[in-house]
């Protein structure tokens, strides 16, 4: 039972480490792929089929030569899963090209609240003061740290409004599909992962060319051996992310993937200054700071939560127990009672 106890820390560690790496990382790869100074790729929604392609090829690969065992999934809740997720794969680059920087920053971070609603909504799930308190200090720590100029349209609210509720929505089901059909965080990527692929690479091009005006054909005609080898670093480092992302809500809470995933934009500020000469002032810093804080207060207000959900059933169990003895005493009473 101890070496129990002992290696789940361990491996849910291990799955906010590997989250947090390789999101960093493939920010900082698509940063160098996609940039003006870099190789020039601004196909994000097709970038994002190539992930889900090599994450399904790896999966097949998986299930294959048996190290991972595939479970059923009724084919209608992958369908309806992929569609939400592609929503807001859309719509948050949508979101991106029609607001500002800014807006699109509340945009992502109005996610945690709106995730407490839906949980709320659909689960029944109730949060302590601690952690309201917590989730309240995060949002400013990281709006402090990354809201600059907010400018937003109607089309633009449109799209960040439908990317807010499908992420929340996705984020939500991963944990939910994996509860109710009993699978593993890989078995479900691995089912999902092909038809948002399929998807993605169909109608990518068409999105990315609303998008950006340009056609990702003329762009592969003149490709360079560079963008080929960051495409297949964003593509590794995503079958990764992928993993770590099905793992942590699992394990975890879609709101604890969103509060604690928010190091990831602590990190990204931190690299970014180190390694791209990105400005870093003190507002920056100050938002880092408030933000840490905001998660360390949400990593004890969870614990705490957890503590109290322990003891409830064990109040439970001994009220059963007094009101199993009542019973024994009425139903003995009863007896002497009938052979007198």
């Amino acid at each position: 039972m101890e070496s129990e106890k002992k290696v789940s820390p361990v491996s849910d560690v291990g799955a906010w480490a590997m989250n947090v790496i390789s999101s960093v990382g493939i920010i900082m790869a698509n940063k160098q792929l996609m940039s003006s100074s870099g190789y020039s790729f601004s196909f994000a929604t097709t970038l994002t089929g190539f992930h889900f392609a090599v994450t399904a090829l790896v999966g097949f690969v998986s299930n294959s030569t048996g190290y991972t065992a595939s479970k059923h999934v009724p084919l209608w809740e992958l369908l309806w899963f992929s569609i939400v997720a592609n929503m807001s794969i859309t719509g948050m680059n949508l979101s991106l090209m029609l607001n500002s920087v800014g807006f699109y920053q509340i945009s992502k971070l109005s996610m945690i609240p709106v995730v407490c609603v839906m949980e709320w909504i659909l689960h029944s799930k109730r949060y302590s003061k601690e952690v309201k308190v917590a989730v309240v200090v995060v949002v400013i720590g990281v709006g402090v740290c990354t809201v600059t100029d907010v400018k937003v349209n109607a089309k633009g609210f449109i799209c960040a409004c439908v990317a807010v509720l499908a992420t929340s929505l996705q984020q939500i089901s991963i944990g939910s599909l994996q509860k109710k059909y009993s699978v593993g965080a890989f078995e479900l990527l691995s089912k999902t992962a092909p038809i948002q692929a399929l998807s993605l690479l169909v109608f990518g091009p068409f999105i990315d060319y609303y998008l950006t005006g340009n056609l990702i054909s003329n762009y592969m005609k003149t490709i360079s051996s560079g963008a080929i080898i960051f495409i297949l670093i964003s593509c590794s480092l995503a079958v990764f992310c992928n993993i770590s992302q099905y793992l942590c809500i699992g394990r975890f809470s879609a709101v604890s993937f969103q509060v604690l995933g928010h190091m990831k934009t602590v990190c990204v500020l931190t690299l970014g200054w180190l390694l791209f000469d990105s400005e870093l002032t003190f507002k920056n810093i100050l938002g880092m700071l408030v933000a840490v804080a905001g998660m360390v207060i949400y990593s004890w207000a969870v614990e705490v939560e957890k503590a109290s959900s322990k003891s409830v059933p064990h109040a439970k169990h001994s009220l059963s127990e007094e009101e199993l003895n009542l019973l024994k005493d009425g139903v003995e009473k009863a007896e002497l009672g009938e052979s007198k």
